[in-house]
């Protein structure tokens, strides 16, 4: 068998055939080349996995399974995946040059985490892009173990982003893995998970890329993630941040819920929003938006949205 590599790298693949290539490109053209690719093809039906494997790199495995979700196929690739630094990938989406580099330089620099992460930028369909903002660090913070996660997350876009992030192999699976059936938010669960358990070293620099395809997600009535994020914080009750975390999740669940129309869905988590966090001020907005009629509050968001954009462009100018 060939010499274990430095990383592994897990990507999904379903139905991607027209973006996986430009994906495993960005891979391709990393400065540390010691790495081995496993595409787990989750029930493709159109000829992705057949343009991965006329590459031909000995270094890229492709398996195919029937399709069962990114959660399960994430866990199909940790399963097969050589090397003890596990680094996630999905098949739509970017890296630059120097982040294997720099997601390695971290795990010899910080050997007490055992997950590492950089910045990001995002890409949306429509706009101009931008670097995740990462607020509540320490001030000048640019390269270092970062001090809790969650506090962080409640402020800024997620910190931790699937493609933008790496774990060592015991720790992932000493969480389970990805949990497995949830259609939205098992990433954030995942990293959840991890950060009440190991440190989480990190690296400001935006050095992957968030392609965002503009499709939204429904949201979960059953509320599995909500669910499993309270357990969490019944298991870990030293960690205080964890539950203003739990007011920023029901927020975002609430907002979905008003966008699909469920109005009731909408209040009932603008509701535990509050609950949960009842010191953020956008918790209280979200509230106010989900007790309205919906032509309401969808006329107000959007006039509340262009009178802050207006303010933010005079600002800067």
């Amino acid at each position: 068998m060939a010499a274990r590599p430095a990383i592994s790298i897990v990507m999904p693949l379903y139905n991607k055939g027209g973006q996986v290539l430009e994906t495993i490109a960005s891979v391709a053209a990393q400065t540390h080349s010691d790495w081995e690719l496993v595409v787990v093809d989750d029930g493709s039906t159109d000829g992705g996995p057949v343009l991965v494997r006329a590459l031909q790199d000995p270094r890229i495995r492709v398996v195919s399974q029937v399709n069962a979700g990114v959660a399960a196929a994430r866990n199909r690739g940790i399963e097969l995946a050589r090397g003890d630094l596990i680094a996630f990938l999905d098949a739509d989406d970017l890296w630059l040059p120097g982040f294997l580099d720099t997601v390695l330089a971290l795990e010899v620099d910080f050997p007490q985490a055992q997950w590492f992460a950089t910045g990001y930028e995002i890409r949306p369909v429509q706009g101009a892009s931008y670097v995740a903002r990462l607020r509540g660090a320490p001030k000048g913070f640019r390269r270092a173990i970062l001090p809790d996660y969650f506090s962080v997350a409640i402020q800024s876009n997620p910190p931790v982003w699937s493609s933008a992030a790496a774990v060592r192999r015991d720790a992932i699976q000493t969480i389970g893995g990805f949990p497995v059936g949830i259609d939205s938010g098992e990433d954030l669960l995942t990293w959840a998970r991890l950060a009440v358990r190991y440190p989480l070293a990190y690296d400001a620099q935006p050095l992957a890329v968030f392609l965002i395809s503009g499709i939204e997600r429904k949201p979960d009535p059953t509320d599995r993630v909500g669910q499993a994020l309270v357990q969490l914080m019944q298991e870990f009750p030293a960690v205080p941040s964890l539950r203003a975390y739990l007011g920023l999740w029901y927020r975002m669940q609430a907002v979905i819920a008003m966008r699909f129309g469920q109005a009731n869905l909408a209040r009932q988590w603008a509701w535990l929003a509050v609950r949960y966090g009842p010191g953020q001020m956008r918790n209280l907005y979200t509230l106010f938006l989900a007790l309205l009629p919906p032509a309401w509050c969808k006329a107000l968001d959007t006039r509340a949205r262009s009178l802050l954009s207006n303010y933010k462009d005079s600002a800067a100018s």
